[in-house]
């Protein structure tokens, strides 16, 4: 029944974002994250999992 509402809301080409509007938004996003370094000065652990080969 709600199918065809949840079919509506998937981007065309399987991108993450939908439109160009959602990328600025992400970029935006990514601008404010800290970075490991920062992560490292706070005293916390950045995330071991992107480092684990």
């Amino acid at each position: 029944m709600g199918d065809k509402r949840m079919e509506k809301d998937k981007p065309d080409n399987s991108s993450m974002a939908k439109d160009m509007k959602e990328v600025k938004y992400q970029g935006r996003v990514m601008e404010r994250m800290n970075t490991n370094e920062e992560v490292k000065e706070k005293g916390k652990e950045p995330d071991p999992k992107q480092h684990d080969k």
